[in-house]
């Protein structure tokens, strides 16, 4: 195994001069004078002059607004900070202000292909005229700037129109994947308080058929504030639901395509979109984002660090209810081609979305670090399974990939590829490191801090670090960073999430090291928030829903993910008096898990409990179990005189050694 020093790849000069962060670097000597020797100056002049350099992305990608701004940046704090304070302008107008009627309206802008649906491609003339058509539609039955429109939707192309037509007329929107049950479903939609609900009547996944139905009506019946529920007939062609209006209909009404689209004009943090934390200690809290923030960053996340442009076909493989579905969507406001699959990766074999690589001919293909670490386990080798000559990069996050994975890629997609691993979060919707197309990459690093974030590495004393793994600490105040939390009165819940540690910057969660050549290496999450094959999910979800079982009394969960380590996530559940945990229990648990939750976060195992550690205040221990399992000897990480039964610690101490020597065990061929 490599160890993460090793240089991988190295851009040629004709890659670096094709960039458009090249493109940027000559633009900004030709027009500010200003001449950077290589790509670690550019970042440190983006972070020392924030004003001087969004107004330089704004600038040069021709941001449009209606009305100007009188200032980029009101002051340097967090939170508050206002942003590009007067401008008044659209998201959605980015996205088609470059595919006016002319020459390229056939170009495909959406390609789309589904376990339930072949491939097909969507025209940039189409999307506009769809995306015309809801867009007015909706305004017909009511829906205007604030209102919220709920989306429970898989990832085709009709997902991506609802979207941008609530974005063209200022509706706030937010989606939640088919494959979520009701209770984590409403868990979200419930704060937010929606007009109109825009659903599916099922899904195909794996070759099985999921019929959502039974969860759309329940949505209905527990979403007070909803006055339209819009039914999409996708797994069964001819599905109803009563009092709801058909999808087709919204073509259909006289208003449809009564006059051209019109983008509401709106201030630079005007809501676009509510995004939920994963719920670790509660409700999942619903993160918003604004117009101006969500545009400013994708366009200079996409084009100057992934660097993606018109010429590119761009899939990052994910469901609805992720961050990536987000960014893969934003790929149209830098006019790429966007790639879509809906279904399961692994179905019928891991070599299906190596496959759609290339019949969508892909230049850009991402996904979670968890799907390329299955494809190498599996011993998948993509460039025998399909033609990727067109690929250019190759995009990972979700989770840290280690260094052996790093190699994988290189080894079965392309010698020269750009390795985008980046990380960022559903918190920011955008990257802190990532990705950066004139430097060289080295295996089991990201390549840079992205331009315009001041991110370092903390440690407990608030004191940065270099090549020493810390808290991940962003110092200065980002467009895209959230307007605040629904519903969260003196934003509490706000401050409590990323300010708590750090008052005044930003603690996001994550260990991180920056290494001495400017480079990134996270280790995983610093807190307990699960992040499960790339998705989040908080342990508070999965409790609730364990625990609602009559047997359970009790339960501690936690993920044993960390650099270069398979995900393993015990479930530990004290039973009430008499019960025992038997098979029928466990199928019991994880079918609760599955149906109401996610399958991607059932657990390994189940294990039978007396106690739940807890602290003298009632809160259970998980990070110090996490840390526990994970090799950290009990007298670092769990203090007994704090907690109101220390007794429980023995049995972790005893399951951590079994653990231990049976990968030792195994590591030594026994």
């Amino acid at each position: 195994m490599s160890t993460p020093s090793q240089l991988l790849w190295t851009p040629s000069v004709a890659r670096i001069e094709q960039s458009r962060l090249h493109d940027y670097m000559r633009w900004l000597e030709r027009e500010k004078g200003l001449a950077f020797r290589d790509y670690d100056s550019l970042w440190q002049w983006s972070v020392d002059h924030l004003e001087e350099f969004w107004a330089s992305i704004w600038q040069y990608f021709d941001i449009r607004s209606s009305a100007p701004y009188r200032s980029v940046l009101d002051a340097h704090k967090m939170p508050g900070a206002k942003w590009f304070d007067g401008a008044r302008l659209n998201f959605a107008e980015q996205m088609f202000r470059f595919h006016q009627d002319g020459a390229d309206d056939d170009k495909a802008a959406i390609i789309a292909q589904s376990e339930l649906r072949p491939m097909a491609r969507l025209s940039w003339r189409e999307l506009r005229s769809q995306v015309t058509a809801v867009a007015n539609t909706l305004r017909a039955l009511g829906v205007g700037p604030g209102d919220r429109v709920v989306a429970y939707l898989p990832n085709i192309p009709e997902t991506v129109v609802a979207f941008y037509a609530c974005a063209s007329i200022g509706a706030i929107w937010s989606s939640c994947s088919p494959d979520m049950g009701t209770a984590s479903v409403l868990d979200r939609f419930r704060q937010i308080d929606p007009k109109v609900l825009i659903a599916v009547d099922g899904y195909r996944y794996g070759g099985k058929d999921f019929d959502r139905l039974p969860v759309v009506e329940a949505m209905r019946q527990s979403l007070p504030t909803l006055e339209q529920v819009v039914l999409l007939p996708y797994l069964n062609p001819n599905a109803t639901l009563e009092q709801a209006v058909p999808w087709d209909s919204l073509f259909s009404q006289p208003e449809a395509q009564a006059h051209p689209i019109r983008f509401e004009q709106l201030p630079f943090d005007h809501p676009l979109w509510i995004l939920y934390s994963s719920g670790t200690t509660g409700m999942p809290k619903p993160i918003v984002h604004g117009h101006g923030g969500a545009l400013i960053e994708s366009v200079k996340g996409h084009a100057l660090q992934l660097d993606l442009g018109p010429q590119d076909h761009f899939l990052w493989f994910s469901t609805t209810g992720w961050i990536m579905w987000n960014s893969q969507i934003t790929g149209l406001l830098v006019g790429a081609t966007i790639c879509i699959y809906d279904g399961n990766p692994g179905y019928p074999d891991l070599g299906t979305l190596w496959k759609f690589t290339e019949q969508a001919e892909l230049t850009f293909f991402g996904a979670g670090a968890a799907y390329f670490g299955n494809c190498m386990k599996a011993g998948i080798e993509p460039e025998k399974i399909a033609d990727l000559h067109r690929l250019r990069s190759v995009g990972v996050t979700g989770s840290p990939l280690a260094a052996d994975g790093y190699e994988w890629i290189y080894r079965h997609a392309g010698q020269d590829i750009m390795l985008a691993a980046i990380s960022g979060g559903t918190d920011i919707a955008a990257s802190f490191v990532g990705a950066c197309p004139i430097l060289p990459l080295y295996s089991g690093e990201m390549q840079c801090r992205c331009l315009g974030i001041a991110v370092y590495a903390f440690d407990d004393a608030g004191k940065p670090l270099v090549d020493e793994v810390g808290e991940l600490v962003v110092t200065e105040p980002m467009p895209s960073m959230p307007l605040y939390f629904w519903n969260d009165p003196g934003n509490k819940r706000y401050l409590e999430s990323y300010f708590e540690t750090y008052p005044g910057l930003w603690r996001h969660g994550d260990w991180i090291r920056i290494t001495e050549r400017g480079g990134a290496i996270i280790y995983g999450r610093s807190d307990t928030t699960i992040n499960r094959y790339g998705i989040r999910m908080g342990t508070a979800e999965i409790y609730r829903v364990v625990e609602e079982l009559p047997e359970v009394v009790d339960s501690l969960v936690v993920d044993l993910e960390y650099l270069g380590r398979e995900s393993y996530m015990p479930l530990f559940v004290v039973l009430r008096p008499g019960m025992q945990l038997d098979n029928a229990l466990q199928q019991r648990i994880t079918n609760k898990i599955r149906t109401e939750l996610s399958a991607r976060h059932v657990p390994n195992e189940i294990f039978a409990v007396a106690e739940i550690p807890r602290t003298l205040t009632g809160k259970k221990m998980e990070l110090p179990i996490k840390n526990l399992l994970l090799g950290m000897p009990i007298e670092k990480i769990a203090n007994r005189d704090a907690m109101s039964n220390p007794g429980s610690l023995d049995y972790y101490v005893e399951f951590a050694k079994r653990r231990d020597a049976a990968s030792q065990g195994i590591h030594s061929g026994t």
